[in-house]
């Protein structure tokens, strides 16, 4: 018999295990679960597989919670309004995962299951929070709710990135006009100061012959600066300076501390809606586990063994260092009414206007430095250039 791992609910906690069975209809009996608890599953001895999977798409996975949540609010069963979906669908790869899930519910499998079945298109986030409105009866709500996190998101890492492009544009600018003056303009004064009689200054020695270097071999000199340019996108992809470059902003004094609001209000609003949808807190907080900041995560873990053993959820969260002294109200409120969800919920939006700030916070700290590097460093080739015709003007005089 094959080897599954299997993901799932138990005691109110996210568990996986490995478990041999016929096949995969079998496994909630021999678990002696309820299928509904049933969250993944994966045959144990392959990899995922890649079959109708086109290589660099991605699984709209917030567009497909929303239109799956209208289809369903508007009356539509579950089986009919996926094969709604999966027809108007003209992407390949989407249209393969829509039709594996399909085939999952005609086995059969809870949508849940299904959709484990397909992990490089739905996330474990997704799975759970699924797998809970099953349970509960409110899957078209567990998708509204979803969407407007995955939209929230989205909107947010828009605002990084185009905070984001100007200072590349600064640097790319700046390096452009670098490579011209040590490519094109340094060299033909090193041609002229070369004739001209006296001292010079050693940084304008210094950069004559560098310029000698560079108008012998430019396109060497340019494959260089390109290289250059390219190194930090290298190193960060595979992941030689993301931790160096977190740490330095998380300790930079305005910068770090909005880092980390941003950080804890992601984690208030998973936690809030895997909580809506009626995933327990322990699992809830495990799950969320997946979207914190690296930073957060060791606090995290300490908070989720706590709350395991019965300890209040504030009470861990405070002591982990995991709210502010605002959150930390709200999530108490929030125990003591029965509505942690909806707290957790705002105390997230609480700190929406703070996080539309850190685009400005970002701009108005790495734009004015950059610029002044990148004037900084042409300034200073120029003066070079010029300091021994000024010198020697000067000894004419």
């Amino acid at each position: 018999m094959p080897d599954f791992d299997v993901r799932l609910f138990d005691g109110g906690r996210m568990v996986q295990r490995q478990v041999q069975a016929p096949d995969a209809r079998a496994i909630a009996g021999l678990l002696g679960v309820p299928a509904s608890n049933i969250v993944s599953v994966q045959t144990a001895s392959e990899p995922p597989s890649d079959a109708g999977r086109v290589r660099g798409s991605r699984f709209p996975l917030r567009l497909f919670s929303q239109e799956l949540s209208v289809l369903l609010s508007a009356g539509l069963p579950l089986m009919e309004a996926l094969v709604t979906l999966h027809e108007k669908e003209a992407v390949p790869s989407v249209a393969a995962s829509l039709r594996s899930v399909i085939d999952g519910l005609q086995r059969g499998q809870p949508l849940s299951a299904s959709l484990a079945a397909r992990p490089e298109s739905f996330d474990p986030l997704f799975i759970a929070i699924v797998s809970s409105a099953e349970r509960t009866g409110q899957l078209g709500d567990a998708l509204r709710a979803h969407a407007g996190y995955l939209a929230w998101v989205e909107d947010l890492r828009s605002k990084l990135v185009n905070a984001s492009l100007y200072p590349l544009m600064l640097i790319v600018a700046g390096m452009s006009v670098l490579l011209f003056l040590l490519v094109f303009v340094v060299p033909r004064f090193a041609g002229l100061l070369e004739g001209l009689n006296g001292e010079m200054p050693a940084a304008s020695r210094l950069l004559i012959d560098l310029g000698r270097v560079t108008g012998q071999h430019p396109w060497l000199t340019v494959a260089a600066g390109m290289g250059l340019l390219a190194l930090p996108w290298v190193l960060w992809r595979q992941g030689l300076l993301q931790a160096r470059v977190d740490t330095l902003l998380w300790t930079l004094p305005t910068l770090g501390s909005k880092l980390r609001l941003l950080a804890l209000a992601r984690f208030y609003r998973t936690a809030s809606m895997l909580l809506a949808a009626g995933v327990p807190v322990v699992a809830a907080l495990q799950i969320a586990r997946g979207v914190v900041a690296a930073r957060l995560g060791p606090a995290l873990d300490r908070a989720i063994v706590s709350v395991s053993r019965g300890e209040r959820l504030s009470d861990a969260l405070e002591r982990e260092g995991l709210c502010t002294p605002v959150s930390l109200r709200m999530v108490r409120v929030g125990e003591r009414s029965g509505e942690l969800a909806t707290m957790l919920g705002q105390a997230a939006a609480f700190y929406d206007e703070e996080l539309t700030r850190l685009s400005e916070v970002v701009t108005r700290l790495v734009n004015p430095v950059l610029m002044l590097l990148m004037g900084g460093l042409i300034g200073s080739v120029i003066v070079l250039m010029y300091l021994p015709i000024f010198q020697l003007v000067e000894q004419v005089q």
